[in-house]
């Protein structure tokens, strides 16, 4: 199945600040490792549905070269895998994802071609997208990752202000660390994944609509019969 978007954050506090001002300091970072905290959950609780503009940014470390993906995702939760989730690429390619009831359905409309399975057989050991942090509370946050790093306050692109941080996985993971921005809202705009060979996707959400009615039906892919289904 291909991974919807991957995670983010970065950038490490300069000792000399935390040198200058050790007490002030450390009660700053308290106080904003809180509040995300605090937003993501109230975000998880009162997010109904979600639809958005998404940009994914693969980049190789190897070749110094990045793709970049352009599309629309919808996305209704209802606990863990059992998500409601449609995502629609448009560039540089057409292609569609939907999860539904516990089933996954990828369509490749220029090869004729649609990979199925269900949703208990992929592997979850990449929890790093941003529909994955939506799905997460704030103690399977601090669980998975424990001490937040890298906390701090910045602007984004067309001006939204983020709390960005990094987290690394306790355990074994495919990656080696995640950056994430939340908005003032608790909403996870924008993530990185760095994975262990420094290759990383960065994933943005644009145009962001929260709780707004949205049709099941865009969940169901009816295929023309001519399309060849492979089980994934």
């Amino acid at each position: 199945m291909k991974r919807l978007i991957p995670s983010i954050l970065m950038v490490a506090l300069v000792a000399i600040s935390l040198a200058a001002v050790p007490v002030r300091k450390a009660d700053a970072q308290a106080g904003l490792v809180s509040s995300i905290y605090t937003r993501l959950e109230k975000n998880r609780q009162n997010l109904k549905s979600l639809s958005a503009d998404i940009n994914m940014q693969k980049y190789n470390s190897q070749i110094r070269d990045s793709e970049n993906y352009y599309g629309s995702v919808k996305y209704i939760p209802v606990g863990g895998r059992s998500a409601f989730v449609r995502l629609e690429w448009t560039k540089p390619q057409h292609e569609i994802l939907t999860v539904a009831n516990g089933a996954w359905l990828l369509y490749r409309p220029r090869l004729s071609q649609a990979l199925y399975g269900t949703t208990s057989s992929v592997r979850s050991a990449k929890d790093n997208d941003v529909l994955a942090l939506l799905n997460m509370s704030a103690a399977q946050l601090k669980s998975r990752f424990g001490e937040l790093q890298d906390v701090r306050d910045e602007n984004l692109w067309g001006g939204i202000s983020a709390t960005h941080f990094k987290a690394t996985p306790k355990t074994a993971a495919s990656y080696k660390y995640i950056e994430v921005w939340v908005d003032k809202e608790g909403m996870p705009v924008q993530t990185k994944m760095v994975e262990k060979n420094d290759d990383s996707t960065t994933v943005r959400l644009t145009n962001v609509a929260k709780n707004q009615t949205i049709d099941k039906s865009v969940f169901e892919q009816k295929l023309d019969s001519s399309v060849k289904k492979i089980k994934g």
